[in-house]
């Protein structure tokens, strides 16, 4: 992972620590002054957290496609590319055995 995307994860990661831990202390607080109840605070917590798996998702899923864009231009050879060349060798390796074999 590029040092830049590193940072901004770790960024967008302490930001989601502290928004959670506040938005827990001010539910806390309105539960505390019977202005919410304790199922609708725990709802409240449980759709922020919801939302915070939504972005998690969505930001690795543009992160892979941003690294396997810079992995093809710069030519590297992704995981299923360089297994096809595996399988390819391995049949050719299997044809040369038996010619071998019927050849002596």
């Amino acid at each position: 992972m590029s040092n830049y995307l590193k940072k901004g994860f770790l960024l967008g990661l302490g930001a989601a620590v502290s928004g959670k831990e506040k938005l827990e202390q001010k539910l806390k607080e309105l539960v505390d002054k019977n202005e919410l109840t304790q199922d609708e605070a725990k709802s409240m917590m449980d759709n922020f957290i919801e939302k915070g798996d939504t972005k998690k998702q969505e930001w690795s899923s543009k992160q892979k496609k941003q690294t396997q864009k810079i992995a093809k231009e710069m030519g590297i050879a992704t995981t299923e590319e360089l297994e096809d060349l595996r399988r390819r060798i391995h049949t050719l390796e299997l044809k040369l055995a038996d010619k071998d074999v019927i050849e002596e």
